[in-house]
């Protein structure tokens, strides 16, 4: 019975109609608000909800519009992706009438009211050093991989007006910037599960997850929102990796890639593992790249290794050939049939052999160069017997490689 601009409007009432409370900003006078959410709880929606109202001035109680805002999402792609060009993002919530002009070669959205928020990346925290605002949407900030010198540097441009303001919306992980803007008396937090929207998703995905995930420590961060401290008999401890944490390597005299192929030759295959790291001249590991790719084709994840294995001028690349044996090297020699390769066999458990790593990274003899938050998940959660942590055995024979294999430098252990 309504008419389409009625319907228009029922459909743009997100304050008055679609929102949940946990999905709305709280009243006050906080400095940042934090939405922990589990995943297809609504976050991106919230986000971009907010964005719409404060750059339309569609709320009284927030003041005139806010004229300048950034968006910062853990790349470019996935700001464009999902902040903007998703089917919850900024693009999709606004009525014909309002809706941002955007122009993605300038990553630039402009408002009819001449708002304008500009999106940048968490991979270069250096693209915030000079610009200004008074409001900023943060999104998935435990995936970011220069977490706090991005925080830091965005606060330095929010400037303008009253009071600016941030919002941060992001699946919880116990990194240090989560923890301290948890203990900000100057942010308020909101939680919301997955389970809190499920009319918006398939039935099937919230029974596989609760069948899969439920109670278990992955389940009750990534599923209930909760941030969930590491396990002290685990083998690797986030506190550790943290504390070795650095912005950049030193000189490297050897620099490897390390692959732990996916059991099948189909897209619907396990992740290939892929991570890189180098040797420093003063003896340690450098972690440089966790490159792991999931859904692709065996010639497009060998495109990538040696896309990698070049633009890291690496000396080797080492694959685990337990699952694909020969096809490994056919399909890498395909793409580069010069390139330094050799395979490796694993005849124990993933565990054990990722022990004498945990040793090092224990005897503070491994670092990483900046964040690698799904690699770090799978080194600090176990999730159960039928886990298949690809991005961690990569990383353990990358680490085995460099400074486990008998005759390299370090302890001569065999982890094979």
């Amino acid at each position: 019975m309504l008419s389409n601009e009625e319907a228009e409007d029922l459909l743009c009432d997100w304050r008055g109609f679609w929102a949940r409370e946990d999905q709305l900003p709280m009243p006050g006078a906080w400095q940042t608000l934090v939405l922990l959410g589990g995943r297809g709880a609504g976050k991106t929606r919230a986000g971009a909800e907010w964005v719409r109202a404060i750059a339309c001035g569609l709320w009284d109680e927030w003041g005139p519009p806010k004229k300048r805002i950034a968006l910062v999402g853990p790349t470019l792609d996935e700001a464009r992706s999902v902040m903007v060009e998703g089917v919850s993002g900024l693009l999709a919530i606004h009525d014909e009438a309002w809706r941002p002009k955007y122009e993605p070669s300038k990553r630039l959205l402009t408002w009819p009211n001449g708002a304008i928020a500009q999106i940048y990346s968490a991979e270069e925290p250096d693209s915030l050093r000079g610009p200004q605002f008074d409001a900023a949407w943060c999104d998935e900030i435990a995936k970011w991989k220069h977490p706090d010198a991005v925080w830091d540097m965005l606060q330095f441009g929010l400037r303008l007006g009253d009071h600016p303001r941030t919002l941060a919306t992001t699946t919880p992980r116990p990194i240090p910037l989560v923890k301290r803007l948890l203990g900000d008396p100057r942010t308020e937090v909101r939680r919301a599960p997955t389970a809190a929207n499920a009319a918006h998703l398939a039935k099937s995905f919230l029974i596989e997850m609760e069948r899969r995930f439920g109670g278990t420590k992955l389940g009750r961060q990534e599923l209930d929102a909760e941030v969930i401290s590491d396990d002290p008999d685990g083998l690797f401890q986030r506190d550790v990796i943290e504390a070795l944490r650095v912005k950049e390597a030193p000189d490297l005299i050897r620099v490897v890639i390390a692959v732990d192929p996916p059991a099948g030759k189909t897209k619907r295959s396990n992740a290939c593992g892929i991570v890189c790291a180098g040797l420093g001249n003063d003896g340690r590991v450098y972690v440089l790249d966790d490159a792991t790719v999931k859904g692709l084709t065996p010639a497009r994840w060998a495109a990538k290794i040696v896309g990698l294995y070049h633009a890291r001028r690496a000396d080797r690349v080492v694959a685990e050939v337990n699952q694909g044996g020969a096809m490994v090297e056919a399909v890498l020699r395909e793409v580069d049939k010069d390139m330094a390769y050799s395979a490796v066999h694993a005849t124990r458990g993933k565990a054990v052999r990722a022990e004498p790593v945990a040793a090092l990274y224990e005897q503070g003899r491994v670092s990483h160069v900046g964040a690698f938050p799904a690699l770090e998940d799978e080194m600090c959660t176990l999730i159960g017997e039928g886990a298949s942590p690809d991005r961690l055995d990569a990383l353990v024979w990358a680490v085995w490689e460099l400074v486990l294999k008998p005759g390299r430098m370090g302890p001569r252990v065999w982890v094979g």
